[in-house]
């Protein structure tokens, strides 16, 4: 299932996304990466999601592939394609919060993804969010989204009980 999602996403970055400014997005490509790259290490132990793939059966494996590929592909579009008039730009992001949860709503329900300590699909929806929210702002000022993800790591490894114990 994740070849598939990565190789859509591989291609509709071919087709949409703004390659001939790929500098300009490179340092948010860094920070959508860098971001899961913190989840996976400061939740090893105590994962919220895991991806589970018949084809590419380590977690770990299927994040990098979604990382490189995904990722990458969602922020030479995304931004690539950001509109500039305000209702255009809910429009742009309300259109990728549904694209990303249509495809994690039907890999939870294959099973391609499972959630535990108390993550769900509506924290999903609520991450998924702050997500293309955020992307936008680091593109623009980069320090600022950093703040801003600072208090949301925070924030979420209080309500999720995240103790540093857990990271060793």
């Amino acid at each position: 299932m994740y070849l598939l999602i990565n190789g859509l996403y591989l291609l509709a970055g071919f087709i949409w996304g703004d390659w001939r400014n790929w500098r300009t997005y490179y340092p948010t490509i860094l920070f959508y990466i860098l971001g899961d790259l913190l989840y996976n290490f400061l939740l090893y132990n105590k994962p919220m999601w895991l991806f589970h793939d018949a084809i590419i059966p380590d977690h770990t494996l299927i994040t990098i592939l979604a990382m490189t590929v995904s990722y990458s592909a969602t922020v030479l579009i995304y931004l690539g394609r950001f509109p500039e008039e305000w209702y255009k730009r809910f429009l742009w992001f309300l259109l990728w919060f549904v694209i990303y949860m249509t495809i994690e709503f039907v890999n939870s329900k294959l099973g391609f993804i499972t959630y535990h300590n108390g993550w769900n699909i509506w924290w999903s929806a609520m991450f998924t969010a702050l997500i293309f929210f955020i992307l936008p702002i680091h593109q623009k000022k980069p320090l600022f989204a950093w703040a801003l993800s600072i208090v949301i790591i925070i924030t979420l490894l209080t309500i999720f009980d995240v103790k540093t114990s857990n990271w060793i």
